[in-house]
């Protein structure tokens, strides 16, 4: 993986539009959201290359529209901040190969996969799991 984008993924927000957090290596307060397991995935941007609005939109339709196919709960969420915001779905109850899955179809650089305030950020390439780093997702304002 690219050593920018990992620093974006790792440095950026990730949550609801009032439940924001970060990722941490050390513990603190969770947000609400991180209650089960639960994923955070998007299908704007592959593989962390801008694209337009349209080509995002029509993308996020799709992933919608899959996940809810799925039977699985889901709120929207927001990936990033300032002008690198993306629409992204918090996926209740989604286990981590399903995740990966999802982000592997929509050609993702990585989706963030939890249980509780235990996170992991999935990296994917080349149809696969690449790598996992282990975080904690804690409240950010």
């Amino acid at each position: 993986m690219n050593g920018g984008v990992r620093a974006a993924f790792l440095g950026t927000g990730y949550g609801t539009a009032v439940g924001r957090a970060r990722l941490s290596e050390q513990p603190g307060p969770a947000p609400t959201w991180a209650a089960g397991s639960w994923a955070i995935v998007t299908a704007w941007n592959p593989g962390g290359e801008r694209v337009s609005g349209a080509v995002n939109v029509q993308a996020q339709a799709e992933l919608l529209a899959l996940v809810r196919a799925s039977g699985f709960a889901l709120t929207p969420a927001v990936n990033g901040e300032g002008d690198w915001t993306e629409a992204a779905l918090l996926v209740h109850g989604a286990r981590l190969r399903r995740a990966a899955e999802w982000g592997l179809q929509f050609r993702q650089a990585a989706v963030l996969w939890g249980v509780g305030a235990r996170a992991a950020l999935v990296w994917l390439d080349s149809g696969r799991v690449t790598a996992v780093e282990r975080r904690w997702v804690v409240e950010h304002g």
